[in-house]
């Protein structure tokens, strides 16, 4: 049976959230004065050239959260990008120019980071980076209407897909829980008629998460019990009571690190022995040096649409290798790797469009419909022709392990479950 996404419109933090981007985004639908080089429909060297693109520099933009609920996965991101940045210029460049990064910390907050945005969009090509899909939700008009430059978010929201300019690198969140859910059933640690419950962020993250879970428990004739929360709540005493007096059998959780750390240890003390599942964004290594650490490597598990930045493959060794060595005093995590696979996506582009001596926003926008096999290595392929899908359908499981460097290690390789297949999208 086929079942099209629910969509979900009202950002993560609510009606609020929505009066806030609105004031935020009035008075910035005109286009900022070109000028100073950097908005140029010239042909210099014979590469057709644009925002953000100068004779000796490609601009390009990062929209990070560093000080927020996601701050140290906006740092890790962060630097992995500067890292790819600073290699990428060690061995020349791209296209005869160097690549410059101009990061602006929003701290999560809506208005930072719609102002960013519009402070932002007229000097570079594009966003490597932009966290928060509620932000990037609200921008995504003016995106697809008049600015048309590629953003890579570091969200997985399928109320993103459909823009050819705003392209989810890997698995949605509702096919990541499909697949998280099928590892559960697959090594029998539920099976039909089961409870399930699923503790999930309001907004965007964890409403498209419960879409997932959803599915996943009518093709598997399962129920679920929801508990709603709020990224400002850290304490899940009262989602651990509400779940254990349900009777679930499991847990699906689509928060934060904070979150994790909590709902695992209070379950934990209290003799709520079920597994719990998590989204990609939903483990930091840094809980494992908690008290939460020895009930996170017990039995809570993540999925992700890439390998970990610990696993012994080359890619990730490498990467591992090379990040530490820049960065000797930072944890590893797998924001390195998200980080790392968007730039590298990036500079796939930049390539491809000098080849097709067109540097412009328009020449980034069809070198990605063509690329139908793009790996750095992490054990998925993504195909991006098709913007209205996520580049794979594909999760690797993985497990918290101190003894690994970032904190996780694979239980079943990457592959997509027979109901994430037959999923669809719709409006």
């Amino acid at each position: 049976m086929k079942r099209r996404a629910r969509r979900t419109n009202a950002p993560r933090t609510g009606a609020a959230l929505l009066v806030v981007l609105a004031l935020a985004l009035a008075g910035c639908s005109g286009k900022a004065t070109e000028g100073d080089g950097k908005d140029s429909d010239g042909a210099a060297g014979g590469v057709k050239t644009g925002q953000g693109v100068s004779d000796k520099t490609i601009s390009l933009g990062v929209l990070t959260d560093m000080t927020g609920v996601y701050a140290s996965l906006g740092k890790s991101v962060t630097q992995a990008q500067q890292l790819w940045a600073d290699q990428t210029n060690k061995a020349g460049g791209i296209c005869g120019r160097t690549v410059e990064l101009t990061v602006r910390d929003h701290g999560y907050d809506p208005q930072k980071a719609v102002a960013a945005y519009t402070e932002l969009e007229p000097d570079v090509l594009g966003f490597a980076q932009f966290i928060g899909s509620p932000f990037v939700a609200a921008v995504e008009k003016r995106i697809d209407g008049q600015d048309k430059g590629l953003v890579l978010p570091q969200a997985w929201s399928a109320n993103l897909l459909g823009s050819p300019y705003v392209r989810v690198v890997g698995a949605t969140y509702d096919i990541e829980t499909v697949n998280a859910i099928d590892y559960l059933l697959t090594n029998k640690r539920i099976t039909k008629g089961d409870k399930i419950g699923h503790v999930y962020f309001e907004g965007d993250y964890g409403e498209n998460a419960l879409v997932g879970s959803e599915y996943a428990a009518e093709q598997a004739g399962l129920t679920v019990v929801e508990q709603k929360i709020k990224p400002t709540d850290n304490d899940m005493s009262a989602q651990v009571a509400a779940l254990k007096k349900a009777g679930v059998k499991a847990v699906v959780l689509s928060a934060g690190p904070r979150q994790a750390a909590s709902l695992v240890g209070v379950a934990a003390a209290g003799g709520f022995n079920v597994p719990i599942v998590g989204n990609n964004s939903a483990f930091a290594p840094q809980l494992l040096a908690t008290a939460a650490g020895p009930a996170l490597m017990k039995d809570y598990y993540i999925a992700s649409s890439t390998l970990p930045i610990g696993s012994a493959e080359p890619a990730p060794k490498k990467l591992a290798t090379e990040y530490a060595a820049a960065y000797p005093d930072d944890v590893l995590d797998n924001g390195v790797v998200s980080g790392w696979t968007a730039a590298s996506l990036y500079g796939e582009l930049l390539k491809t469009a000098c080849e097709n001596k067109d540097l412009t926003r328009e020449g980034i926008d069809k070198a990605l419909l063509g690329l139908d096999a793009f790996s750095t290595g992490f054990g998925i392929t993504h195909d991006f022709s098709d913007p209205a899908a996520p580049s794979t359908r594909e999760s690797v499981i993985m497990k918290p392990d101190s003894k690994v460097p970032g904190g996780l290690k694979v239980v079943q390789e990457a592959r997509v479950a027979e109901p994430a297949q037959s999923f669809t999208f719709g409006g």
